[in-house]
């Protein structure tokens, strides 16, 4: 017998044109995170069931700027950047399951395919975005990573501006936040491909870095902006109460997740 190979689409006798390759998946990069406190009213019309709200600070929300270098367990991505180089934007909030809690995506951007098609296998929401963010460096007009140091960043989609923030590192900080320091509650759906039979995937998934090195964290003060547009919701999330900004370098392995239930979601 034949087959075709592959971790992803397409998938062909040899495999080399999987748009992923299998995991683990290499991660290194440099990240902006904006926290702040929102209606929690907003944050749980985005829970599906069985997830709730957070029992402490239930309305506090993280935009996340990355940009990043990536890989698979051969590094060869590395040596031929278009592969590796991608750049994203992500709100994250917090829930509960079952006592535990976990945080959760909301609302990604990525601006390539390959990261789109990884996102999707997590059960991150990812559309295609513009995302930029300044980089440090030692030398020149760019920042040094340090007091007073000022990074800007933004997300558009559609042509239209979603986000846009300065921060101002004041100090180094003993953590990188606190939204996004859980595990991740995510969702993997697929609709049926039978008109009216609703879902053919429904997974309520655990998925958490397999290993973790990270910097130095630095915190500072955010101006962040949200801007309204017609395709995407982002700025429901309305900034209510500024908590604090931070700076950090990391180094991140994803190789699976966990299937925690599947059928409940109620999603349509």
């Amino acid at each position: 017998m034949t087959g075709v190979r592959g971790y992803f689409h397409p998938k062909t006798a040899t495999g080399a044109s999987s748009l992923v390759p299998e995991p683990p998946w290499h991660y290194s990069g440099d990240l902006l995170t904006v926290e702040y406190r929102t209606d929690p009213a907003r944050v749980r019309e985005l829970l599906p069931e069985p997830l709730r709200l957070a029992e402490v600070d239930p309305g506090a929300v993280a935009l996340i700027w990355a940009d990043w270098q990536s890989c698979a367990a051969s590094g060869e991505e590395l040596l031929d950047p278009v592969r590796a180089q991608y750049k994203e934007a992500f709100a994250v909030v917090r829930c509960t399951y079952r006592g535990r809690t976990y945080t959760r995506c909301v609302y990604i951007w990525v601006d390539k395919d390959f990261a789109l098609a990884r996102g999707l296998h997590q059960g991150y929401p990812k559309k295609l975005g513009s995302i930029h963010q300044t980089r440090p460096h030692p030398y020149g007009p760019a920042p040094r990573v340090g007091a007073g140091a000022r990074f800007g960043a933004t997300l558009a989609a559609a042509d239209r501006r979603l986000a846009q923030v300065v921060v101002t590192l004041r100090e180094p900080s003993a953590a990188n936040g606190f939204v996004n320091s859980h595990p991740m509650a995510h969702h993997r759906w697929l609709p049926s491909v039978e008109k009216g039979k609703g879902l053919a995937l429904d997974e309520l998934i655990e998925s958490e870095a397999a290993s973790f090195e990270g910097g130095q964290p630095w915190v500072g003060e955010a101006q962040l902006e949200l801007f309204e547009a017609p395709t995407e919701e982002l700025s429901r999330l309305e900034i209510r109460e500024p908590i604090a900004a931070y700076y950090r370098q990391v180094g991140v392995v994803w190789d699976g997740g966990r299937l925690l239930e599947s059928g409940t979601s109620g999603a349509r």
